[in-house]
């Protein structure tokens, strides 16, 4: 592999998790805040929302996953390297 894709390849990774787990800590910062807003107005949903919390917390945990996947690919089997 030419050291300088290689090197390249390094800083897209780094920068494909830190974002992504930047913006599912955001996410889950927001969707906290707003299943605790939402309870302590009607605490008679409080198990639907919840449920509706944890089915939305799987769905915003997924999207680091697939970056680090992404950038799985990247580091081991890279097809950008020939």
């Amino acid at each position: 592999m030419d050291p300088v894709l290689g090197g390249y390849t390094v800083i897209a990774v780094a920068i494909l998790i830190g974002l992504g787990a930047l913006g599912t800590g955001i996410g889950f910062a927001i969707l906290g805040g707003k299943f605790l807003e939402g309870v302590a107005r009607q605490p008679e949903l409080g198990s639907q929302l919840q449920t509706r919390m944890f089915i939305v917390a799987g769905l915003l945990d997924a999207i680091p996953m697939i970056g680090v996947g992404i950038a799985m690919l990247l580091l081991f089997a890279n097809p950008l390297a020939g």
